[in-house]
């Protein structure tokens, strides 16, 4: 009689993203100016993405994110962000942003009519290979136990 063993796949939901903690607040014009503008997030990648489910931003599946549309104010570091795509659930938000000389972005989410000062929690991601038309946000997220880069793709609109 053969022995047979079954592989199993796993879902797995995880939660993207960390709050903002101590991190410098020096900021680096250079970056935030090239990032003035309309933005649409082109793609969503990490390993294993199809075992492994990102809520990003505890708003939704990383999925959603996919044709969301940004808005970077570089002057005073305001913007917005709307998901629009079918079948996920419609969201839009202000937000807050800056980008500091680490290459770190961080960014807060804003219910409306709250001040920013008010939210004491946000996310902190790296800017990567940015360009005049494109620039990649990454989240560090913790797999069973391994980190893993959930790359958030941005084209200029």
């Amino acid at each position: 009689m053969k022995k047979i063993i079954l592989l199993c796949a796993l879902s797995v939901l995880m939660f993207a993203c960390k709050s903002t903690s101590a991190t410098s607040t020096n900021i680096d014009t250079k970056a935030q100016v090239a990032m003035k503008g309309n933005w649409v997030i082109s793609s969503v990648s990490y390993p294993g993405s199809q075992y492994v489910k990102v809520n990003s931003f505890q708003i939704a599946d990383s999925e959603c994110f996919v044709g969301s549309t940004w808005k970077f104010v570089s002057n005073n570091n305001k913007g917005s962000m709307a998901l629009t795509k079918t079948g996920c659930t419609s969201f839009s938000s202000p937000i807050t942003w800056f980008v500091n000389k680490d290459k770190q972005f961080v960014l807060k989410v804003l219910n409306v009519g709250i001040k920013a000062k008010k939210v004491k929690e946000g996310y902190i991601l790296m800017l990567a290979n940015q360009t005049p038309t494109s620039f990649q946000l990454v989240d560090k997220i913790d797999v069973a136990g391994k980190m893993t880069d959930v790359v958030y793709q941005f084209q200029k609109n």
